[in-house]
């Protein structure tokens, strides 16, 4: 069956059969959601992310063989586009740290309501970052607690426009809030975000802060 155009091309990756028959299911019932593909394990979705790519990739950590981290290290650099939005039961701040390091775009625990997580897949699509409110000051604080000192100079050669946004963006904000505070346009903070990535070779908004809060350019 073909997708329209303004349909979300989502990928499940969950172990547990019922889980995922159950999260095909809500998601399903969003007509601008479709499902393209399920993998159970972690190779066959390394595997099968990058043969046919979706836009959003719905990711568990605790896979049988190679575990989330490990598909997230092994499909990001062969597909920067996909967006990868973890969804796990793990809810402590290393595991969040060492997932959005490696890539992902997001990270929800499952005891979040289904509104929010298809909430999450927009905003993962559109070139945000997701990181689940109960746990994200947790991040940053663990962050900051690994004592990364202070560059001397910008490594990577942001514009103060650059700078600016990514400031906003490390405080949480959403591509839409980012450009009212900066009274911009979306679009124009999307173009910031584009030329950031490329100056510090990353591939979301979640990865940009990390790097930039490792070079002290911004606080949380």
């Amino acid at each position: 069956m073909e997708t329209s155009q303004s349909e979300i091309e989502v990928a499940l990756v969950e172990d547990q059969p019922p889980l995922l028959k159950n999260l095909v299911k809500l998601l399903s019932a969003f007509p601008e959601l479709h499902v393209q593909a399920t993998y159970a394990t972690g190779e066959e979705a390394a595997r099968g992310l990058v043969e046919r790519p979706p836009e959003v990739v719905l990711l568990d950590l605790e896979l049988p063989g190679m575990d989330g981290i490990g598909v997230i290290r092994e499909v990001k650099p062969k597909r920067p586009e996909i967006a990868i939005l973890v969804l796990t039961t793990f809810d402590d701040e290393a595991k969040v740290y060492e997932a959005v390091t490696a890539g992902a775009s997001g990270y929800l625990v499952k005891r979040v309501a289904i509104e929010r997580i298809v909430a999450a897949i927009r905003e993962v699509r559109e070139g945000g970052c997701v990181i689940e409110s109960a746990i994200g000051r947790r991040f940053w604080n663990y962050f900051q607690s690994l004592g990364r000192p202070a560059a001397a100079v910008d490594p990577f050669g942001l514009s103060s426009a650059e700078r600016q946004v990514l400031q906003f963006v490390a405080k949480g904000l959403s591509n839409a809030e980012v450009g009212r505070a900066l009274q911009i346009e979306r679009r124009t903070v999307r173009t910031h975000l584009l030329h950031i990535y490329e100056k510090m070779g990353v591939h979301s908004h979640v990865e940009a802060v990390v790097k930039a809060l490792q070079a002290g350019l911004v606080e949380p």
